[in-house]
Parts: structure tokens; C-alpha cells; sequence
């Protein structure tokens, strides 16, 4: 329970920065808004669609009567919706990323100086490090994408699947967030992957408690936007604490714990994972 608190301690605290730093805060945004324009027509044209799809994924259904058929495919529409949604929560992180490399590199390392200074610049050609992110995002999103299929199945049973299911999706939804929001501070300190993963898997309270009210926030359209600068100062905070550049871990989430009820975000807010 502790590091759920501390870990939503962290997304305040990264809000707070970014409150603090506005030029960082529009700096940030400029990604964001590129590819909020680009998912917005992927999931323009998935509605569009989805009846089709509908259709075409229970033709068994054809000669149903009413309402049967209508409340299947009804159904599938809304799941299919649904999993697109959750979909776009992980992957806008993942792209926004990729897209504002260079502008989250240089949010990050002043981040890092401001809160006493950080890992040397690894120094790698814009290139590398492009590439190195898109590898380490694809590796993410195939082990998200499991978990997506298989929720997507368990949302046919009924009760559980409208409403444990949904629950358990939107925290391991903000798992893998918190992952692909930690990846720039990570990579700086040359943290593969793999290993990141197996860090935040021994703090699991900490990476939900940071990635599910982003989930729940980046459902709103636009917030993913205006969240994103801060979500990305708020994830090099808890990167700094966990890795031990910002002092000892545990005295710091202790205190994030203390103080999170008095902190207020500037903006609205199985398997081995």
C-alpha cells in the first residue's frame, strides 16, 4: 500500500515540476500534440469500422433473430472499442516517445540537473538511440499486447468480465505505462530493457500506483496531452529514487507516502509482468 501512495506521490511531484518549469511544460507538449492528431484518426476510423468488423468476426451469427444478434455484436463493438482504447493508452506513450526523442532527452537531463544533477550524456547518434527505443517499445508492447488478448477473452464472462476484468486491465495497463514512461531516464543510465522490467516487477505497488491514474486520465481525451511533460518528470523523480541517484529509496518513498495527500497535481489527473 505504501509504494501504491508513493508512486501516485510521484506523478504529483512531476506535475509540480512542470507547474514550476513552464517553458518545459510547452516544450513537452509538442510531441504529444503531433501524435494525439494521429490517434485520433486511427480511432475515427476504428469506430467507423467496428460494425463491419463485427460482422465479419461472428458470420455464425448471420441467421440469429433479434436481439441476440444485436447484443453479440454489440458486445464485440464495445470490447473491441475498448481493447483499441487501452491500446492507444500504451502505445501513445511508446510513439509520443519515439517521435519526441530529442525533446524528452533535454526534459529529462534538466529535470536531473535541477534535482542535483544525473548520469553523464551516454552520447549515442540521435539514430542509435531512435533505434535502441523503438526495440525496447516493441519489446514492451508484444508482452502488453498479451495481456490485452487475453483480458480482450474475459471480457465475454459474465459479471467478472465487466467488471474484475476491466480493474486488473487498467493496473497492468499502468505497469507497463510506468515502464514506457521510465524509459528515457532509464536509458540514460544504460538500464537494458529486461532489467527495467525486472525492477519495476520488485515494485510493482510503485509502478501501478504511478501508471493507473495515468491510464484512467489518458482515457479523457486531450489529458494525455497536457499530463505528458509531467508524467515524464514525474517518472525521471521516481527513476532517480529507485536507481539511488536521489538519495536513499526508501527514506524517499517513506516521505512521498507522508506527504501525498497534500500533494495536488497541477492538472486533472497471471503471468510475470
Amino acid at each position: 500500500m505504501r509504494d501504491l501512495v508513493a508512486g501516485t506521490g510521484y506523478l504529483g511531484k512531476g506535475q509540480r515540476w512542470v507547474a514550476r518549469h513552464g517553458r518545459w511544460w510547452g516544450f513537452g507538449l509538442i510531441p504529444a500534440l503531433i501524435t494525439l492528431v494521429l490517434y485520433a484518426a486511427a480511432l475515427g476510423a476504428l469506430a467507423f469500422y467496428a460494425g463491419d468488423l463485427a460482422a465479419w468476426a461472428t458470420p455464425f451469427a448471420d441467421g440469429w433473430g433479434s436481439p441476440w444478434q444485436g447484443l453479440l455484436r454489440g458486445l464485440f463493438v464495445a470490447l473491441l472499442f475498448a481493447g483499441g482504447l487501452l491500446l492507444s493508452v500504451l502505445t501513445f506513450t511508446a510513439v509520443t516517445l519515439l517521435v519526441g526523442d530529442p525533446f524528452y532527452e533535454a526534459l529529462v537531463e534538466q529535470v536531473e540537473k535541477s534535482e542535483g544533477g544525473g548520469p553523464p550524456d551516454p552520447g549515442l547518434p540521435l539514430w542509435r538511440e531512435l533505434w535502441i527505443s523503438l526495440k525496447d517499445s516493441v519489446h514492451v508492447l508484444v508482452r502488453a499486447a498479451g495481456f490485452g488478448v487475453l483480458f480482450f477473452v474475459l471480457g465475454f464472462l459474465p459479471v467478472v468480465g465487466q467488471t474484475v476484468v476491466p480493474a486488473i486491465g487498467f493496473c497492468v495497463s499502468g505497469f507497463f505505462l510506468t515502464v514506457e514512461l521510465t524509459s528515457v531516464a532509464m536509458q540514460r543510465r544504460g538500464i537494458p530493457v529486461r532489467e527495467r522490467l525486472r525492477m519495476l516487477r520488485g515494485r510493482k505497488g510503485l509502478a501501478v500506483g504511478f501508471g493507473t491514474p495515468l491510464v484512467l486520465a489518458f482515457l479523457v481525451p486531450f489529458v494525455a496531452v497536457f499530463l505528458m511533460p509531467g508524467a515524464v518528470a514525474g517518472a525521471t523523480l521516481l527513476v532517480r529514487d529507485l536507481t539511488g541517484d536521489g538519495g536513499a529509496a526508501g527514506e524517499e518513498d517513506a516521505q512521498v507516502a507522508d506527504e501525498v495527500t497534500a500533494v495536488q497535481p497541477s492538472a486533472p489527473p497471471s503471468a510475470r509482468w
